[in-house]
């Protein structure tokens, strides 16, 4: 996967919309040509759990369709995040989605989760760093050790909910630095219930693969004192050099209450996406809303005014839909070739 070339500094969850509501991404027997597919009057955006950072912005673009693109209106999902996203884009149950990019990119490839089924996405736009934080109590890590993130080798871990980016790259972590899966005691819970079972002693530490700042954390950090444990530097060197194009990336001291000094880690993108077969002009109008209105993405996540605009598109995983590159050539953005559909 191509290295990135910037430096890295409510509405209730409801059933997706019946496959009758949805488009498939190819009809059986039929060739549809990129971009050519009919327009959705009614999108389904594709998210993550409701205490993520996903769920909020996709309410967010949710609103911004509704007031700001004609005859058009947004439901936000929840979902378990983003190798689930991809697999419902794939099948039409799904016409946007928030993923990882090493997810989008392991899609595409037809690797990991997607092994033997790839799915091809087209970014619409690039939003934020996705930060990995290897998440403890402090009385857990000094009892465990926990110097470097290799050291939760041998104990409870939880990779994340099952399905998601998260898991998906802590997985690809732990491939990278060639610690067997077999050696960990293994948990597959999603944020909120990684929380609990690190208080209830059922746990020793678990990753939280989110934008900097994320609620779950900072609220377990006012209840308990917690640490994140570092990737000291020969991990990171051997993730970033590994597949899935990661890059190394400080969270600073003071992010989260009691983690005074700052913690070396590591970071990948997050993407909004769609099919191949998105209109080419929904796909334009829907760009274009979104920056144009993009206080309101920023409203529900302030940590990304750094990374919300036209230019971050060049980090993108996947190549940018044809809609979304007339945008960006209008904002005098060069995408790079390898971007291009």
């Amino acid at each position: 996967m191509r290295r990135t070339m910037l430096s890295l500094a409510a509405i209730p969850a409801g059933a997706l919309l019946l496959a009758g509501c949805a488009q498939p991404a190819e009809s059986e027997g039929e060739d549809v040509g990129l971009g050519a597919g009919p327009v959705q009057e009614r999108l389904s955006i594709v998210t993550g759990g409701t205490a993520g950072v996903y769920y909020p912005i996709g309410g967010a673009l949710s609103t911004i369709i509704g007031d700001h693109v004609e005859g058009q209106t947004g439901s936000v999902e929840a979902t378990g995040a983003s190798v689930e996203n991809i697999r419902l884009l794939g099948s039409g149950e799904g016409h946007i989605g928030i993923v990882q990019g090493d997810a989008a990119d392991q899609a595409a490839q037809g690797s990991a989760d997607f092994e033997g089924d790839p799915v091809q996405t087209y970014s619409l736009a690039v939003l934020y760093p996705n930060v990995f934080h290897a998440v403890t109590l402090d009385s857990i890590a000094q009892a465990r050790g926990f110097e470097c993130f290799g050291d939760v080798a041998g104990n409870r871990y939880s990779v994340g909910d099952v399905g998601s980016g998260n898991e998906a790259t802590t997985n690809q972590v732990f491939e990278s630095l060639e610690i067997a899966l077999t050696e960990i005691e293994i948990d597959q819970l999603g944020y909120a219930e990684t929380a609990s079972a690190l208080q209830n002693n059922q746990l020793d530490a678990g990753s939280w693969v989110v934008g900097e700042g994320h609620a779950g954390i900072t609220e377990l950090g006012t209840t308990d004192d917690i640490s994140i444990i570092p990737l000291c530097d020969d991990e990171r060197s051997a993730v970033v050099n590994g597949y899935g194009g990661y890059t190394e990336h400080v969270i600073a001291g003071g992010t989260y209450p009691g983690v005074d000094e700052d913690v070396e880690t590591i970071a990948v993108w997050n993407a909004l996406v769609v099919s191949g077969e998105f209109n080419e002009q929904q796909a334009y109008d829907i760009t274009s809303a979104m920056f144009e209105n993009i206080d309101q993405v920023l409203n529900v996540y302030a940590p990304g005014e750094e990374y919300l605009v036209p230019e971050t598109i060049v980090n993108s995983p996947v190549p940018v839909h044809p809609g979304a590159v007339r945008f960006y050539e209008e904002q005098g953005v060069e995408i790079p070739g390898d971007l291009l559909p």
